[in-house]
C-alpha cells in the first residue's frame, strides 16, 4: 500500500496511492497524523475519502513534520572507500529538521551562500510504532514503509568543523 501527503485547498490530507487514483483517508492531515493511529494499516485500506488524480497532485514530504529525521553518514561502504576514508567502526549519525523537508516535485531552492551544493539520493526509513531499545529482531515491526529522500548538503559548510549540522539542515 502506498501513502501519501496530497496538499489540497483546504490544507494536507493522508491519501492512498490506487494506480493513478488518490483517495482521501477521512480525518488524517498526512501520513504522519495516519501513523499516530495503532489502526493505521486498516483505516488506510478501508478509505473512501474523495479521490484525486494522481496526475498534478502537489504532493507535500510523506511525513511533512516529524518528531526526528535521524540519519547515518557514511553508510556505504564503497562510497566511503571511494573518498579514501576508513569504515567507521560505529554509525555516523546526524539529525536533520523538519523545516528542511519538501515534496517530490518542489523546487529545490539552493542556498546562494555556498557554492559546493551537492546532493545524495537516500532511503528514508518511516518509523510507524515508537519503540524503545527494540532488539533487532523486532526492528522491522516499527517501520512504516520506505520513501526515496534527497539528501542536499552545501560541503563547505558541513566540513567546516567535525559536525555536520551547519551543512546539512539549511530550511527548504
Amino acid at each position: 500500500m502506498r501513502l501519501l501527503t496530497l496538499r489540497t485547498a483546504e490544507g494536507t490530507k493522508a491519501v492512498r496511492q490506487d494506480g493513478d487514483t488518490l483517495t482521501e483517508i477521512d480525518g488524517f492531515s498526512d501520513v504522519g497524523a495516519l501513523l499516530k493511529d495503532p489502526a493505521w494499516e486498516t483505516i488506510a485500506a478501508a478509505a473512501k475519502g474523495a479521490t484525486h488524480p494522481l496526475e498534478g497532485a502537489d504532493l507535500d514530504a510523506v511525513v511533512p513534520a516529524p518528531g526526528k529525521i535521524i540519519c547515518v553518514g557514511h553508510n556505504y561502504r564503497n562510497h566511503i572507500k571511494e573518498m579514501g576514508r576508513e569504515v567507521p567502526e560505529y554509525p555516523t549519525l546526524f539529525a536533520k529538521y523538519a523545516e528542511s523537508l519538501i515534496g517530490p516535485n518542489d523546487d529545490l531552492a539552493l542556498p546562494q551562500e555556498s557554492d559546493t551544493v551537492d546532493w545524495e539520493s537516500e532511503l528514508a526509513v518511516v518509523i510507524g510504532k515508537t519503540g524503545r531499545r527494540i532488539s533487532e529482531a523486532d526492528a522491522a515491526d516499527h517501520i512504516a514503509g520506505y520513501a526515496v529522500l534527497n539528501d542536499v548538503s552545501m560541503r563547505d559548510y558541513q566540513f567546516r568543523t567535525i559536525q555536520w549540522l551547519q551543512g546539512k539542515t539549511w530550511e527548504k
